[in-house]
């Protein structure tokens, strides 16, 4: 279907588990280069990277904690080093870190939050700038910029969750920027913004409240994170969206439509 994604070099950060794992599974499968990215290296990886190579892609995985600036210039120089350049970036790395209410936020939590959902995705973008720049200059394609908001990035988020939402809803807007001061560049920036799926992200929750969350989802149940992958190729593909910039893509059986 993406025929063009094949040999084009993906940069995917968090993508050890769920939604950025599918996502990078299903890049190998349509024959891209894929860099996959989490702060430890996963006992299964070998494997897992075995079966993407079975499946017609190349990838590699690149150990780092992105809340660090420092760690993720040496991650897009690692992916970089490895497959010569960056075509795709996709800014998967975030998470909730925790539950507390306002009265319980200090400065540690604060900036963990903060560190790990929005200084990520900018630090992760400002390094592979240069990189995208010269894909689209050498390849006459867009490069292209996928970054992963949330559902949280409109409602604020659940309960104990107001610094996680508002740190989507700068993904959200950030990228409005970017896309008037770098189209020029040949690079389109997008988001992909996903309802409520059935990864680790909610492995807390127990079988009442799972139901309870699913009365509030026109298609009745969690997503799954296959049915979000193919979002992020076709995003990525030129052919497909070479004209599409700066655009949030709701996925979320219709539990939130803006």
């Amino acid at each position: 279907m993406f025929a063009d994604l094949k040999n084009r070099r993906v940069l995917i950060t968090g993508s050890s588990q769920g939604i950025g794992l599918a996502a990078a599974q299903a890049f190998a499968a349509a024959g891209a280069r894929v860099g996959l990215n989490g702060r430890r290296r996963p006992d299964d990886i070998d494997a897992t990277l075995a079966a993407m190579r079975a499946a017609g892609g190349e990838a590699e995985f690149f150990p780092a904690d992105l809340k660090e600036s420092a760690l993720c210039k040496a991650l897009v120089d690692a992916f970089v080093a490895r497959f010569g350049g960056i075509d795709v970036l996709i800014n998967n790395t975030g998470g909730l870190v925790g539950r507390k209410p306002l009265q319980e936020i200090d400065d540690a939590f604060y900036d963990e939050v903060m560190d790990l959902n929005v200084r990520s995705m900018l630090m992760m973008t400002r390094y592979a700038l240069p990189h995208l720049k010269a894909s689209a200059e050498a390849s006459g394609q867009t490069a292209s910029v996928i970054s992963v908001g949330s559902i949280a990035g409109y409602t604020g988020g659940g309960p104990g969750a107001s610094l996680y939402g508002a740190a989507k809803a700068w993904i959200h807007n950030v990228q409005k920027n970017w896309v008037n001061f770098h189209t020029r560049d040949g690079i389109r920036f997008n988001t992909v913004s996903p309802g409520t799926f059935d990864t680790a992200f909610h492995a807390d929750k127990d079988d009442a409240t799972r139901a309870k969350i699913s009365t509030g989802i026109p298609m009745g149940r969690f997503g799954r994170p296959e049915e979000v992958a193919s979002t992020f190729l076709f995003f990525a593909s030129h052919q497909a969206s070479g004209y599409i910039t700066g655009q949030i893509l709701d996925v979320n059986g219709g539990q939130y439509m803006p």
